[in-house]
């Protein structure tokens, strides 16, 4: 029987389903089939995170959190912005073609967020996802310099605190898989460049 990982899609060596536990992979397999209905192709990053089991599982759980649109105070629209925003950034190649796929399915609107991956600023926003992405920016961008103002400047445009700090822990989020991912050197689908548009 072939392997699920016979592919080299990183810098690292790809995952021996030996070293998965059962159970884990059980969660993996599901997490792929779900992205083969959705696209019909599987993001390559969930082809090289098994190498780590237990630790791609910790990912999951916490972006899970983030992204589960029963318990959440953002829509899951604003936080792929907040992911654009972050990696054009950061530079992430990888996060940016991934994002950018995603928001484009959400929105319908393929030259918004082309707009928006390439400058934010040239792109229609409103007040509100202005200010989230002006938020993104800043603290990913001058992490050394927040201060109360930009918990501020979220208020004023609308935002209450159960949002700031969705947006808080959405801004962290991307920030921690902007660095791990362009240091894996993770090869990103070609199904991902023409996919919704």
């Amino acid at each position: 029987m072939m392997s699920k990982y016979n592919e080299q899609l990183s810098h690292l060596q790809v995952p021996n389903e030996k070293e998965i536990p059962q159970e884990l992979q059980e969660i993996f397999d599901g997490h792929v089939e779900k992205q083969l209905e959705q696209n019909g192709f599987v993001n390559n990053l969930f082809k090289v995170l098994p190498l780590n089991a237990a630790q791609y599982k910790g990912f999951l759980d916490f972006k899970y959190s983030l992204f589960n649109e029963e318990t959440c105070y953002l829509s899951t629209a604003d936080k792929e912005m907040i992911g654009l925003v972050v990696s054009s950034t950061n530079n992430c190649s990888y996060c940016l073609t991934t994002h950018s796929d995603i928001l484009r399915g959400l929105t319908k609107n393929p030259g918004w967020v082309d707009q928006l991956t390439y400058n934010y600023r040239s792109a229609k926003l409103t007040d509100k996802q202005r200010a989230l992405c002006d938020y993104a920016y800043r603290t990913t961008r001058y992490p050394n310099e927040i201060t109360t103002k930009e918990v501020d400047l979220l208020r004023e445009a609308g935002f209450n605190d159960h949002e700031v700090l969705e947006a808080a822990f959405t801004v962290g989020f991307f920030n921690y898989t902007n660095r791990w991912v362009s240091t894996i050197g993770v090869i990103a689908n070609e199904g991902h460049y023409g996919h919704n548009r």
